[in-house]
């Protein structure tokens, strides 16, 4: 028989959810024990993000999949080599698709911890795989197995954790992107993303109210403290819906507001509605809250400018310099540098703010420290 997909709607929290992957044979049947997994933890909240729920449906198919293609049983954990599945399908994603390891490392952490669930449920007999201790990274989190210390127990199976480096532009490459944004609107996008280093559906979703005059205003200081809060009614979307302030340059405040006073004007003409967001698209709409259409302006003109660009990019720009230029003022600023970058990139944890400072640590290029002169001058936190 043939496996394929289908999709279901579920209530969770007196809400709708959209409709994500289950698992069918062609004559209909349900893979019942991975669809019973999936659901178990997907109600009780453990895959916290929606955006979520159809990628870990498709990790689970690909999976059943590759099982089903061998003519392998999902639940027969006592084979001649009993530990070969789990790991056959891990060089399977290497080899074979050519999977990323953090990719391969995702579609590894569903599999095991399936297999975890179906014993305790008394499905299977035994795990096909083994829990080694192996040094904690990061603050843990869903399928972290057990935690103790700086160590915490992971499938045997897991691909080794290699944190990337994060990618960044140089000034030269900045100065490029911007020149190849013929469009004010796509321009203003690049610059307020680099700027400020928010996510994609941050800046899709930044408001129009957020933006104003200092001068007029009477807000002294080198930096604009700005709060991105999902409660002002003004449709602000921020991860996890957390709300947090944030610091603009006033020179890069000014240029947003002339952008709101004589720019902004020519879209919005083009509809009749009054929408809250600051960028709007070329029909004068919002753009979508997930910020898809924001990743592909964003890399056409990285394309013209003859760079690999996309707006997670630019808030590594943006942490990375901002980094750079705090730390060689510290004299200077009242607030510890990494603190700073975490508030303002809105990360939990400033275990993730710290990939930043070991790749500054790194550069040996003194001609990469030069961002923006502002970024100099404005080190200290108005």
């Amino acid at each position: 028989m043939r496996l394929i997909t289908a999709t279901q709607d579920f209530i969770i929290g007196g809400q709708p959810s959209p409709g994500f992957p289950i698992l069918l044979w062609d004559d209909m049947r349900s893979c019942s024990e991975v669809n019973h997994f999936y659901r178990y933890y997907l109600l009780r909240g453990a895959i916290g993000s929606s955006k979520s729920w159809a990628s870990t449906g498709r990790a689970l198919y690909d999976y059943s999949s590759f099982l089903q293609a061998h003519e392998l049983d999902w639940n027969d954990t006592a084979p001649a080599l009993p530990r070969s599945f789990i790991a056959a399908y891990r060089d399977y994603c290497f080899k074979v698709a050519g999977l990323a390891r953090s990719t391969v490392r995702n579609r590894l952490l569903y599999v095991c911890e399936l297999y975890a669930f179906a014993h305790r449920q008394g499905w299977i007999a035994e795990l096909p795989f083994d829990y080694e201790g192996r040094a904690r990274r990061g603050h843990g989190g869903f399928l972290c197995h057990v935690q103790a210390g700086g160590r915490m127990q992971v499938g045997d199976v897991m691909p080794r954790l290699h944190k990337a480096v994060p990618k960044f532009l140089t000034q030269f490459e900045v100065q490029t992107l911007l020149a190849a944004a013929a469009n004010p609107h796509h321009r203003m996008l690049i610059r307020l993303a680099l700027g400020c280093g928010m996510r994609k559906e941050e800046l899709a979703t930044f408001p129009r109210t957020y933006v104003f005059d200092p001068d007029l205003a009477g807000r002294p200081g080198r930096n604009i403290r700005v709060s991105l809060d999902p409660r002002d009614g003004h449709c602000m979307k921020t991860k996890g819906d957390k709300p947090r302030d944030i610091y603009i340059g006033r020179a890069l405040m000014k240029e947003l507001n002339h952008y709101a006073v004589h720019v902004r004007g020519l879209r919005a003409s083009l509809t009749s509605h009054r929408h809250e967001p600051l960028l709007l698209n070329q029909s004068g709409e919002p753009f979508s809250a997930d910020g898809k259409s924001i990743d592909r302006i964003v890399r056409l003109i990285g394309a013209e400018a003859g760079l690999r660009a996309w707006p997670h990019l630019l808030r590594h720009t943006y942490a990375t310099h901002t980094l750079i230029a705090l730390q060689r003022h510290r004299d200077r600023n009242r607030i510890e540098p990494l603190v700073f970058v975490q508030r303002q990139l809105g990360h939990a944890s400033i275990q993730t703010t710290m990939i930043y400072l070991h790749l500054v640590n790194e550069l040996a290029d003194e001609a990469v420290l030069a961002y923006d002169a502002e970024l100099d001058e404005e080190a200290s936190v108005g």
